[in-house]
Order: structure tokens, then sequence, then C-alpha cells
């Protein structure tokens, strides 16, 4: 295209743009527009086929406006302008690429994919496919998870194992589905040649129900019987289901007995299992059963640290590590899910990210693991930490080693219940709210000067949040 031809297109082009940028404004209102909308630059235009690319500052913006805004900005181009026939929204040339906790859909990777796929061009169904962000060099480890994942690493990388089976089992989102994917990873390049096979217990059911209808029961059974190492996740789901168990039963005992490996996850222990068939519980029971608890502060402390790594754009001061880390409670994957939000939001808005910044981000989120700490509660902890008598909160008594633990409980009611300040007097012996302030006042002084003290209010937090 001659350069008088591209001057004379690109006029036209910057005019319906800035047309097409106020009526988006209009329509859609001021604050979506600005929070999605207005990084917006207008890109290269191609006369040819008529597709003009609108450029975002990253590829998850990209992703975003395509998929909510892609059809309303195509429609007022091809209005504004009849020569644009199609809109491509694309992310800038120097946009940072999604890193791995910003990743918008579980697809495999380029090395997943070509390790799973056949020679003819088609993805092998049987092939396991694990995600490479799994592994166990991603897996912090720390109190509420040593025994599982020392076992995991056991199993998958040792010529003989002591326990078979080995069941994990925790609630949802502690990290079981990280360990059964890490598992079968590392087994791989621990035992080259050997074959894998990884399958919910529901995928479990719909393909053995599937081989029945076909009559191909044969060729399941072989194929997950022959399997060097079996991984079932979710074994739950099978309750109630008279012939799948019947089928998993087999398949248990012809992998153990033939020295093959099998691991098992779950969201309980085997004795708590309902529905699942007496002799399948017993069997579970034989290997070596390891729990995932509920992470503690520090454990999800270490685990944002780390995921802040794969993060490196993303600039977050300590006392948003530390806040999150008290917050986000209930699973490692909603406190994952919290800081993909942080961070998208953050690179979309511009904002710098401090605790109001994500107070208003993770409204939602942090209403649902906001634990109600009592009064009570705090006065027994304080108490048993200083060794006094809980009585002693409520009591007239003013020597120090009773009137600043008594401090430091009104302290922390304060800072952890929602209770007003006349409220928490009333439960220290019907104190008054300026005796209240008094308090609160005192102990942030001595915080800022007393090491040890501060230290005492840390790990009294820690144990009242967690």
């Amino acid at each position: 295209m001659r350069q008088d031809d591209a001057q004379a297109i690109a006029e036209p082009l910057d005019a319906a743009w800035e047309n097409i940028r106020t009526g988006l404004r209009r329509d859609i209102g001021a604050r979506t527009f600005d929070g999605w909308l207005k990084p917006a630059e207008l890109g290269r235009f191609d006369a040819e086929s008529g597709i003009v690319e609108i450029q975002m500052p990253s590829q998850f913006m990209a992703d975003w406006v395509s998929s909510h805004f892609g059809d309303r900005l195509k429609l007022a181009w091809t209005t504004a302008l009849p020569l644009v026939r199609d809109v491509k929204i694309v992310a800038a040339a120097d946009a940072p690429r999604p890193s791995p906790l910003l990743i918008l859909e579980d697809t495999p990777t380029a090395e997943e994919h070509s390790a799973t796929v056949s020679a003819g061009g088609e993805r092998d169904p049987s092939a396991p496919n694990f995600d490479a962000r799994y592994r166990f060099d991603t897996f912090v480890i720390g109190k509420a998870n040593e025994v599982a994942a020392t076992a995991a690493k056991t199993l998958a990388s040792t010529e003989k194992v002591g326990f078979n089976p080995l069941f994990i089992h925790g609630g949802t989102g502690r990290g079981k589905t990280h360990l059964l994917h890490a598992i079968g990873q590392a087994f791989l390049e621990s035992h080259p040649g050997k074959s894998v096979v990884s399958m919910s217990a529901e995928k479990f059911m719909v393909e053995f129900v599937r081989a029945l209808k076909q009559n191909d029961t044969i060729g399941f059974k072989q194929r997950l019987r022959s399997a060097d190492l079996l991984l079932i996740d979710d074994v739950q789901f099978i309750a109630g289901k008279d012939s799948t168990q019947e089928e998993f039963f087999h398949t248990m005992n012809e992998i153990i007995n033939a020295g093959r490996r099998l691991v098992i996850t779950s969201d309980r222990a085997p004795q708590d299992l309902d529905g699942i068939a007496p002799r399948i519980l017993s069997r579970l029971s034989w290997g070596l059963v390891a729990d995932i608890n509920p992470a503690d502060y520090e454990l999800r402390l270490n685990i944002i640290e780390a995921k802040l790594e794969a993060l490196p754009g993303v600039d977050m001061p300590r006392a948003v590590v530390e806040f999150l880390a008290r917050r986000i409670t209930n699973s490692i994957r909603e406190l994952e899910g919290a800081l993909n939000r942080i961070a998208a939001y953050a690179m979309m808005t511009g904002r710098d990210i401090d605790v109001p910044f994500v107070e208003e981000v993770l409204a939602n989120v942090l209403r649902a693991n906001q634990r109600r700490i009592s009064i009570d509660e705090i006065q027994t902890q304080v108490a048993e930490h200083f060794r006094i008598r809980k009585a002693e909160m409520s009591s007239a008594r003013r020597a120090r080693e009773v009137a600043r633990p008594r401090q430091v409980a009104m302290y922390l009611s304060k800072q952890l219940t929602p209770k007003s300040l006349p409220d928490i007097g009333r439960r220290f012996g019907g104190r008054d709210h300026t005796t209240v302030i008094h308090a609160v006042k005192q102990i942030e002084r001595l915080r800022a000067a007393d090491s040890e003290l501060d230290a005492d209010i840390r790990l009294l937090t820690r144990q009242l949040e967690g």
C-alpha cells in the first residue's frame, strides 16, 4: 500500500475509533468503560481482509474484552466504517504474557500436548494429561501436609515401596489433586517406559458403564489393570454404585497383588466414607492413609510467597501478604484464586496493591472466609498464653501480671471482633469504653517498642484466626 493510501485510510480509522469509544462509554457506563476499554488502542488495519486490530495492554484483558465486547466492537466498526469487515482484539506486542497463575482455562502446555498426541495426529485418550504446574517442586510443604507429601514422593521415586495403596484424604482445595499429578509426573521421570493411568472415580464409573454397553469390559479391565501406576481421584463419588464398586474392588486387588502401585484420594478418611463396600474400605486401609489438614497461617504465608515468585510483575507488600494469609483460610485453591484476581485487577487498573485495594477486590471472598471469633475465645486464649485465670479478665485487680494480659485481650477483641467499645468493656467486668480505648492505644504503643510483646500478639492472632 502506498504511503498516500495508508494516510487516507488512517484518518477515517482514527475518527471512527474516537466515535466508537465515545459511544461505548455512553452505552456501557463510565465505570465499565474505564476499567476495560479505556486502555484499548487502535492497532494495525489489513485493507485486503478488512480486519482492524484493537490492542490491549495484556493478554488477560484481550481475552476478556474479546469475550465480552467482541461482537459489540465488530458491529460498531462495521457500522461506522464499511471498509472494516471484522475486528481482532490482541495483546500489544510488548505486553506481558499470562503467568502460570493467570491461566484462564486448564489447557495443556505445548509439551503436554505433544506428549499425548499419537502418530495419527489425534490425542491418545488413554495417556495421562498431567498439569505441568502441579509438580513436587511447586508443592509447598508444612505441618498440615508433610506426611502426605513425603509418602507421595516416596511412592513416586523409589524402586520398592513399603506401603500400597497410598490413600490421601482432605477437604476441598488442600492439594490432593496437586499431589496426584506430581506423583504421576515424577513416576514417569524416575521409571522410564512404565505406564500410568490417571482418572477421577467419576470417570472410572462412566467408562466402566460405557464398556458394559459396548461389550468391551475386557478392554477396560486390561487398560487399568496393566498400569504400573493407577491414580484415582475423589473415590467418594462411587458411593452407592454397586456394580462400579465391584469392578473397582477387583481392579484394586489386581493392581496390588501384581506389585503395581495404587494412589487414591478422597475428601474424607476411609472410615468416614458412607456408601462404600466394607471390603473396599478395608483394602484402602491396608496401605498408608495420609491426611492433609487445613493449612495453618505459616503454611498459607509460605504458599503466597511461593506463588508470587511466579508473578514477577506483581509488587505485593509484606503487609498485604500477611493480610491474605490471615484472612483467607478456607482452602489453598481459594487463596490461589485470590492472588489471580488481585494480579489481574492490578494489571487492568494500574493501581498499587495495598490492603484497601485487596479488601475492595476480594470483598466477597473475605466475607466467605470470615470466622466469627468471640470475646470469650480471646479471653480464654490470652489467659492460657499468659498463664493467668480467665476470671482475671473481669476482675478489679490492677497488678501488672494481670492488667497487661487484660489489655491484650481488649486489644484483640477490638481487632478481631465487630463488637463496639462499650460491648467489649462490658465483657471485661463492666468497664467503661474509655478503658478499652486506653488499652488499645497502650498495646499499639508497646507493640512498636517491645518485640517480645509484638511476637506474643502475632502468635495469639494466628491461633485465634487459624
